[in-house]
């Protein structure tokens, strides 16, 4: 086994669980939190929530699902090359999305207007809610019971409004300190891995392309290598080679760019690491790099005018079925309608949150079609 920094996360420096829970026999602390997430009914959901594609426009777009386990991949590199938790790591990847909506980005923000007056609606916060109340497969307690730190980690930002509602995983936006090392990965894992998988599934649907792609400095520059090293390389081939290498690059810089803010700042303790500056980061190059490309993918991606108009069947389908809802809950499913005095537009929320793209489809024809049952 790898020996870990003196400012890793580990079983000897966790702050433990919620409820009491036996020690495992055979794997650390962290591995638990991973499998009981991988276990998970909102972790299998993620198969059929997509990120910019509905789930009915093809089969080989990405998935949440996918998208976590691409996130967990690269976190688990980074992480092992800097002696970091990389169960932990990957387990903060596996569950970081198991909050969001169906119909990504558009889902979140139209069930985020929904619940304007009742509290609002973040991915990152649900998550954490699924985790620690809404899953339920134990006896013992509700939720998923894991520890500080990979509850820690699936809060990537929130309001100082919520983090006060939050309790021990919201003290540090209220503090002003930073999370694990291992979480900071995880936050830049997220962006290597969806930026590099868009322009993947953008080019693959035709809605962007290579010329436009060209002006990007970070694609430009791996196109370029790859064109030369393999003169007539088909299309798809070209483009995966292109990404991998983007990845590949952005990767080794966080590392060593990392590595060098450890060694300067010098960290002894996890304690140093919370009370001290983000560690963890690209250099000044990359990060530039990587900000052209979430300007391009901004204007030619996400406001492509298909993407646009599903985003717009997404919203109308989520505040449908909210406003449905909320105005008679005896239409909702036994288990999420309250008893008087309960917070019934939450329990909404919960439900639209936990559904699938194609099950909110057929939930909406369901209630809205002459035929629909």
């Amino acid at each position: 086994m790898l020996e870990l920094a003196p400012y890793a996360v580990s079983a000897a420096n966790s702050r433990g669980r919620r409820q009491p829970d036996a020690e495992p026999s055979q794997r650390s602390e962290f591995q638990r939190d991973r499998d009981r997430i991988v276990h998970s009914t909102a972790f299998r959901r993620l198969e059929y929530k997509t990120q910019v594609f509905v789930n009915h426009e093809g089969d080989l777009f990405r998935t949440r699902l996918t998208h976590s386990l691409e996130v967990a991949q690269i976190a688990r590199a980074i992480a092992r090359a800097l002696q970091l938790n990389e169960d932990l790591a990957e387990a903060i990847s596996l569950a970081h999305d198991l909050g969001h909506t169906p119909f990504g980005h558009a889902g979140q923000d139209a069930l985020n207007e929904c619940m304007h007056d009742h509290g609002g609606f973040e991915h990152n916060l649900q998550s954490l809610r699924t985790v620690d109340l809404l899953e339920e497969r134990y006896a013992a307690f509700d939720g998923l019971n894991l520890c500080f730190e990979t509850r820690e980690g699936i809060v990537k930002h929130c309001s100082l409004e919520n983090a006060r509602r939050l309790g021990d995983v919201g003290e540090r936006f209220l503090d002003r300190t930073q999370p694990s090392l291992e979480a900071q990965i995880c936050n830049l894992a997220d962006e290597i891995a969806y930026n590099n998988h868009d322009v993947d599934d953008g080019l693959r649907a035709g809605l962007i392309t290579l010329a436009q792609l060209a002006e990007v400095s970070l694609f430009a520059r791996h196109v370029g290598d790859v064109r030369s090293l393999y003169p007539g390389l088909g299309a798809r081939r070209l483009i995966h080679e292109t990404i991998r290498r983007m990845i590949n690059a952005l990767v080794c810089d966080l590392i060593e760019t990392t590595g060098g803010n450890l060694k300067r700042r010098r960290p002894g303790n996890l304690a140093d690491v919370r009370l001290g500056p983000v560690l963890v980061g690209f250099s000044d190059e990359l990060s530039e790099a990587q900000r052209h490309m979430k300007r391009f993918l901004r204007a030619e991606l996400y406001q492509h005018y298909q993407v646009l108009r599903m985003a717009s069947k997404a919203r109308r389908i989520i505040s449908d079925l909210f406003a449905t809802f909320t105005s008679d809950p005896r239409l909702l499913p036994p288990q999420y309608q309250v008893a008087a005095g309960g917070d019934q537009m939450r329990r909404v929320a919960d439900y639209i949150a936990g559904m699938t793209d194609r099950y909110a489809i057929k939930e909406h024809q369901r209630l809205f079609s002459v035929g629909g049952s």
